[in-house]
């Protein structure tokens, strides 16, 4: 590189980038200069940008994945961050919960982390620079009624979370959790008002947190050079210590 050479603007990853939270992190990125693959189950409209590559990728298949990171990296020749954002919710109590609709939620929640976090780890040990964010939920910190398998596969990525932030703390490669409390997307849509108000009670400020805020924290975390292994909550219920 040129001595004084402008550097080359970074590259983030999104899954689930079709979504709510995941429109709101594709449009946090793009405003604070990054360039951005917005990845998703299914084709997504996007507005066109010189700095957006739309991605169709299942997460949950290894082919599909290696395939969409190499496409990221043939354009710009490098992924400096990924959020690992796709997850599914299949809610029913244990007894009656369908043995598919269990591996569903683990294989897009969990496995799919798993797999595009693989898929990026090598470039980003050998860049001797990265970050991986996981989106995980307060489900995995205290259990929610009605979503065994959902808490399971988000307590199962916090400990992925850390295993990997051991794993490649010697390359320089940063690994969190975020676990952004309940928002206002697909997942959530079917909530009534009243629905709505019991949550935002469950919160000692009294209300639920917004997308945009969301996203601003986790680019912001992306960035940070100095911190990995951690959890973050980002709304105002508190759990125990431990």
């Amino acid at each position: 590189m040129v001595e004084n050479e402008p550097k080359p603007h970074p590259v983030a990853v999104v899954t689930g980038a079709a979504g709510g939270l995941g429109r709101a992190l594709v449009g946090e990125f793009l405003r604070t200069g990054w360039r951005v693959a917005a990845a998703s189950h299914r084709p997504a409209d996007w507005e066109a940008h010189v700095a957006l590559l739309p991605l169709t990728v299942d997460v949950t298949s290894k082919e599909a994945v290696v395939a969409g990171m190499k496409s990221v990296t043939d354009r710009w020749d490098r992924i400096d961050c990924l959020v690992n954002n796709a997850g599914v919710a299949l809610d029913d109590s244990v007894v009656r919960l369908s043995d598919e609709d269990w591996q569903r939620v683990c294989d897009v929640n969990l496995k799919g982390a798993f797999l595009c976090s693989q898929a990026v780890s090598r470039g980003m040990g050998s860049a001797k620079n990265g970050s991986i964010v996981n989106l995980a939920s307060f489900a995995a910190r205290q259990g929610t009624r009605g979503q065994p398998a959902y808490a399971a596969a988000k307590a199962g990525l916090i400990g992925f979370t850390q295993s990997l932030a051991r794993e490649l703390g010697s390359r320089n490669v940063r690994v969190n959790a975020v676990l952004p409390g309940v928002l206002p997307t697909g997942m959530t849509a079917s909530l009534s008002p009243d629905q709505w108000q019991s949550l935002a009670g469950t919160n000692v400020l009294g209300r639920v947190g917004t997308l945009e805020e969301a996203a601003r924290f986790i680019v912001f975390l992306a960035g940070m050079q100095h911190v990995s292994g951690q959890v973050f909550q980002l709304d105002s219920r508190i759990g125990r210590w431990t």
